[in-house]
């Protein structure tokens, strides 16, 4: 499908790649990954012609039709449906060659274009645009709405609308997770699954690289080494190759020192000169191996503010909406020292106006969104708040190091350098403007900001938005150590998965403490999506058959055939309620069949032990008498965790079957 030969390339001034080779098969789909700034975006480029390498070649297929997601999308009255649709750039042609052989009368044409449309299932373009935007999160009377209504987030999810809607045999796809929800994230992972062209995509979430890719493709040193498996595989086989380098590394460095104490030794004596020169010769025409530098360059905490209340924040009884619109009713929550939060709900359903209820207030400083209810607040709350509007609110004209300089003014010029190099700015870097930062440097900044402040509760939304998979992975590690509390809203999986302990489900105007883990979440979420696609099909089918509705028989209404819409909703919603509770019986049940498993390797390597007849002479009978007893021990434990797996098992048998039947 894709081949690149002995290809060069430079932007700036700046090497990105240096006489490199790579092959892509067709129907692969192919992470890319990589520091920013290493050429990720440059090589997308290069692919759609908008550069030209120094030298080297692309090679695609000869009509090969490439479909990419742009980044910018301009203000306009055209609805979002036809915006999608005009991804679909042959149905647009056709559109407007049908239009002009009506104009003209010409039939054969109209004849022929009609059946060209046909064959590009015109017919459904319409709907599969819609599906397309409510797979990504629009509302059902979006599709109708100008793009200009729309704010630069759901832009961009139009933008990734109209290149999933444009037939294509590649599809160059550019961080498509920004700016999306963790449900969007899942239905586009879905969708990318099915995809039967060849995929390249950039991307900084490691879940969605883990669910997406077949290969990965990284830029190493203005190099690209092609890895099979996922983004786990690639990170497992490049540790391995790291460590071979640096072994590697090693042994040369030992090498060079042998090599120049023997020229430093003996370049001044005549019987050994030539020798000398030779071995400078050999220092010369190696092939310098380079050391494994791996560290990140970002190392920073939240450091924890001086009190904290108990508890830090609570709403009772609390309304939350907008203006006269009621989102959220009946919030009854409380946040102590430790709360680690996550929050889960569709597109819509209030996770952000819950996270301006807690806040106290509404976005640039706007009314609370909490309408009613008591919010309490410990005398040392200390709230450190992030959301991508945030980031508007930063003075572009100030430097990294003014803003926080202005929070405190008495600190020392190197006490506040040494914080923000943890962020990786530095030298000049921390003293620049921030006008002409990225989008992640800016990220960088606000979260910089909030950790200087020293909170005790923080609430994030959405706090992986342009960050990179280093930058992420410290965020990660700077909230597992954070002794505060936490609420987070993400599609970053894995940022969730590791940083909080519980989570709170907001759907149907309710906040409500969530039983089960994400994959339960992720099968919830499909039931719910089936649900809404299937309801309009069984009412229309519902009226068609209404008179022969008394004819359903016992097995069919057994199997939910003939149940009414909200019949099968109770139903489902149920299911739901029963999956949940099902959920942690299950992860009981892998925690036991895990203690098993370790306390019979404990005592098969006992009684290995005691099998050795010297363990019985006279000079280890004490030894003999720890080991017994330590034996008697590994049994007992091992008898109640046996006793114990049986309940729950015997628990999860009786629930699946509930739910089979």
């Amino acid at each position: 499908m894709l081949t690149i030969t002995d290809l060069s390339l430079q932007r700036g001034g700046v090497w990105l790649l240096d006489s490199v080779a790579l092959t892509v098969q067709s129907g692969q789909r192919v992470a890319i990954v990589g520091a920013n700034g290493a050429g990720k975006s440059s090589l997308f480029q290069l692919l759609l012609g908008q550069l030209a390498p120094e030298q080297g070649s692309v090679s695609l297929p000869g009509g090969c039709r490439i479909a990419h997601m742009a980044q910018e999308v301009k203000a306009t009255e055209r609805s979002a449906r036809d915006f999608v649709l005009d991804g679909d750039l042959d149905l647009r042609r056709l559109e407007r060659e049908l239009q002009h052989a009506e104009a003209r009368g010409d039939d054969n044409a109209v004849a022929h274009i009609h059946g060209e449309l046909d064959v590009h299932e015109a017919w459904s373009a319409a709907r599969r645009a819609e599906s397309l935007l409510r797979g990504l999160g629009f509302q059902n009377g979006d599709a109708s709405r100008p793009v200009s209504a729309f704010s630069g987030g759901w832009r961009i999810r139009l933008n990734l609308a109209q290149a999933l809607m444009r037939p294509s045999d590649l599809l160059l796809l550019d961080e498509p997770t920004n700016h999306l929800d963790l449900d969007a994230c899942l239905w586009l992972e879905n969708w990318l699954r099915r995809y039967d062209g060849t995929l390249l995509f950039i991307s900084h979430d490691r879940d969605f690289m883990d669910r997406v890719a077949t290969h990965v493709v990284h830029f190493d040193r203005q190099k690209l080494e092609l890895y099979t498996g996922n983004y786990s595989a690639f990170e497992g086989q490049r540790s391995e190759r790291l460590a071979q380098q640096q072994a590697g590394f090693e042994r040369q460095q030992a090498r060079i020192v042998e090599i120049q104490r023997f020229i430093d030794r003996f370049k001044a004596q005549a019987t050994k000169a030539r020798q000398a020169q030779s071995r400078v010769k050999s220092l010369e025409r190696m092939e310098k191996i380079a050391p494994a530098h791996i560290d990140s360059p970002f190392s920073f905490e939240f450091p924890m503010a001086d009190k904290v209340s108990n508890p830090l924040l609570s709403i009772r009884h609390g309304q939350a909406g907008h203006g006269e619109s009621v989102i959220l009713n009946n919030i009854n929550l409380t946040l102590l020292p430790g709360s680690r939060i996550g929050l889960l709900g569709p597109n819509g359903a209030g996770k952000s106006t819950l996270m301006d209820a807690l806040l106290g207030q509404g976005d640039e400083g706007a009314t609370s969104t909490l309408l009613s209810g008591e919010r309490t607040c410990g005398d040392h709350l200390a709230i450190g708040y992030f959301a991508q509007h945030q980031l508007e609110s930063l003075d572009l004209d100030a430097s990294p190091f003014l803003h926080l300089q202005r929070l405190s003014p008495r600190a020392s010029e190197q006490s506040v350098r040494n914080f923000l190099g943890g962020f990786d700015f530095h030298g000049d870097e921390a003293l620049s403007p921030i006008r002409s930062f990225s989008g992640g440097e800016k990220a960088r900044v606000a979260l910089a900001v909030i950790a200087w402040q020293k909170p005790n509760l923080l609430l994030l939304d959405e706090p992986t938005n342009h960050l990179d998979l280093e930058m992420r992975q410290a965020l990660t590690m700077a909230l597992q150590n954070f002794e505060g509390a936490i609420v987070v809203v993400s599609h970053d999986r894995h940022l969730l998965r590791n940083t909080v302990d519980e989570f709170w489900l907001v759907n149907d105007g309710r906040v409500v403490e969530y039983q089960g883990d994400l994959e339960d979440y992720e099968r919830w979420l499909a039931d719910r999506r089936k649900d809404d696609i299937e309801a309009p099909k069984r009412q229309a089918a519902g009226a068609g058959n209404a008179d022969n509705s008394s004819a359903a028989t016992e097995s069919d209404a057994g199997a939910g055939i003939g149940e009414s819409a909200e019949d099968r909703k109770a139903r489902k919603r149920a299911e739901a309620a029963l999956r949940q509770k099902l959920s942690p019986y299950r992860k009981r049940q892998t925690v036991l069949e895990k203690q098993m498993e370790s306390l019979h390797e404990t005592l098969s390597s006992l009684e290995s032990e005691l099998a050795d007849p010297g363990i019985y002479g006279d000079e280890s009978k004490n030894r003999l008498k720890e080991l017994l007893g330590k034996q008697a021990d590994a049994k007992a434990r091992l008898e109640d965790t046996e006793a114990e797996w049986l309940d729950v098992s015997e628990t999860v048998e009786t629930m699946e079957e509930e739910l089979a039947s």
